[in-house]
């Protein structure tokens, strides 16, 4: 039976990308920071999942992440769904520092922990979901464009440290765009994704182990154009929440 372990799994695209691996057959882990949630997930299929309490801003969140492993019996793929993000304009500290510690800090936990179990096991598979916003400096969202940036930059130095060492640990950095879920509610957003439709394009590019995946067609298309756009024109565009 093969394993999946789901970090950040009680709602949005973790909770969508779960609800496939468990009615794939396989035997998952979730994790998250709302116990009723995940206990709700588990009742689908009691014997396939194994569920842990974790806040990944928390020190114990490594050791708490390990137990799963163990509880779920191991794991072939870790997928990563735990993020924040605000329109944050006005540069408020406490949103920006709060982004860092959850998308830089409990990242750090999270992936340093997996990394670790595979590279003992000497073969995995690394999946996190980042975002287009990475490929970006977004002048409302700072925090969360530069932590995305941060992430998308952090697998590629541990893709090349796995071929350092000689590991077989596959890496996948999932890029999506705007999705319906509770991170966006009151805003507008153009292009918005339904996180189910997201869940089966993640699930396919687990599937292939594709190295980057930005979801969906649409969206591809805008960060090629993006990446076209000179730094001193990009600076001077009023991108806005639409």
């Amino acid at each position: 039976m093969k394993r999946i372990v789901i970090i950040g799994a009680t709602s949005g695209i973790g909770k969508e990308v779960a609800l496939a691996y468990i009615k794939q057959g396989w035997k998952t882990g979730i994790a998250g920071r709302r116990e009723t949630a995940l206990t709700e997930l588990q009742s689908i299929s009691p014997e396939r999942v194994e569920t842990e309490t974790i806040d990944i801003t928390q020190e114990d969140a490594p050791v708490k992440i390990n137990n799963l492993i163990e509880k779920t019996g191991g794991m072939d793929i870790l997928l990563l769904c735990s993020g924040i993000g605000s329109q944050n304009p006005m540069l408020n500290p406490d949103i920006e520092l709060n982004t860092a510690k959850t998308n830089v800090e409990g990242f750090i936990r999270v992936i340093t922990t997996a990394f670790g179990y595979f590279r003992q096991k000497g073969r995995g598979h690394i999946a996190v979901i980042s975002s287009i916003a990475g490929t970006k400096g977004l002048g409302i969202a700072a925090a969360y464009s530069a932590t995305k940036r941060f992430q998308n930059t952090y697998i590629e130095a541990l893709s090349q440290l796995s071929r350092m060492e000689k590991l077989n640990i596959s890496f996948t950095d999932i890029r999506p765009g705007f999705v319906a879920t509770d991170l966006l509610k009151g805003g507008k957003y153009p292009m918005l994704m339904n996180p189910r439709k997201v869940a089966e394009h993640i699930v396919h590019a687990l599937d292939r182990k594709k190295r980057i995946a930005i979801i969906d067609r649409r969206y591809r298309l805008l960060v090629f154009f993006w990446k076209l756009i000179p730094r001193r024109i990009w600076e001077r565009l009023p991108v806005k929440n639409g």
